[in-house]
């Protein structure tokens, strides 16, 4: 029996996250990714403070585009998808959408967020890298698209 490592966020990011940013082009000009950002959320109705570390955000023009939350693999994206909205939710910009990604390396769900009056998310089906036909190209595909409307 062949023992491995967990492996871990940062890993993730390095293996599964970094190659799409650099397909997508959202490593070039007019974007600009910023890692490990410290996010402050208050919680209105209460006197909580969620504080976090946002693992990878795209802007442009200081307009948050898309985060994206990674999570050590084999944990659930279930584990994600809260901390990113938390994260989303800060965004300095409620009158725009945001999208967001979460993934363990071996799964991503985009995530969408429209706070204008009441906020509300909606998440895509999940997709998986470990089946037959491998759906990082529809991942791809789908920031692929979503890098070029930003830039039209």
């Amino acid at each position: 029996m062949i023992k491995h490592r967990e492996i871990s966020e940062n890993m993730v990011k390095l293996v599964v996250l970094c190659p799409l940013l650099t397909w997508t082009d959202f490593y070039h000009l007019p974007f600009d990714v910023v890692d490990e950002q410290s996010i402050e959320v208050t919680v209105q109705d209460q006197e909580e403070v969620v504080r976090g570390r946002l693992d990878i955000m795209v802007l442009k023009d200081h307009l948050w585009l898309l985060v994206i939350e990674s999570k050590n693999a084999g944990l659930s994206l279930l584990n994600g998808i809260p901390q990113a909205l938390a994260y989303m939710v800060a965004n300095p910009r409620p009158d725009q959408p945001i999208l967001g990604l979460v993934t363990n390396g071996s799964e991503l769900i985009f995530v969408k967020l429209v706070q204008q009056n009441t906020p509300k998310y909606a998440l895509s089906e999940p997709f998986s890298l470990l089946k037959r036909e491998n759906e990082l190209y529809n991942v791809l595909s789908i920031l692929k698209k979503f890098s070029q409307l930003m830039t039209d």
